[in-house]
């Protein structure tokens, strides 16, 4: 199949299959005899594998690591175990910070209360006091405890 039939039937574009194939994820196919490139089902499954990986949010660096051990049956699986344990620790950490960004948010959110002009809009003030390096409402200790 050529390249257009691939990006579409693992749901992509061609610049990501391009993308991978430079990033050495999936190799370069061999070619037909007008030059085209020409992919096999198993590049589509492998594709396909790196776009589920993908995903779940996992780095390409971790894909390498799992698309090596997928290259190698007979081997133990504690690696990707290890992978994805390492993985749900990050998305943790990356929940936690979002949940303290969102109370920063709905702090600084707060110190509107009704409509004014942005002159006198606390939440622009507050901004602005926080780009000069002045404490803010959104930044000072009592937002990032009630985050915790």
């Amino acid at each position: 199949m050529r390249i257009g039939e691939l990006a579409k039937r693992a749901g992509t574009d061609v610049e990501t299959v391009r993308y991978y194939e430079r990033s050495g994820l999936i190799k370069e196919p061999a070619r037909n005899t007008a030059g085209y490139r020409a992919y096999r089902e198993d590049q589509l499954e492998r594709l396909q594998f790196i776009r589920h990986c993908r995903s779940l949010q996992m780095s390409l660096a971790d894909i390498r690591v799992l698309l090596d051990l997928k290259d190698d049956p007979a081997a133990g699986c504690e690696e990707v175990n290890r992978l994805l344990d390492h993985h749900i620790e990050r998305i943790r950490e990356q929940v936690m910070a979002l949940r303290q960004l969102e109370t920063q948010l709905t702090t600084l959110r707060h110190q509107c209360g009704a409509p004014q002009s942005i002159g006198t809009c606390a939440i622009m003030q507050n901004l602005s006091e926080s780009a000069e390096r002045q404490e803010c409402a959104c930044h000072d200790g009592n937002a990032e405890r009630a985050a915790h």
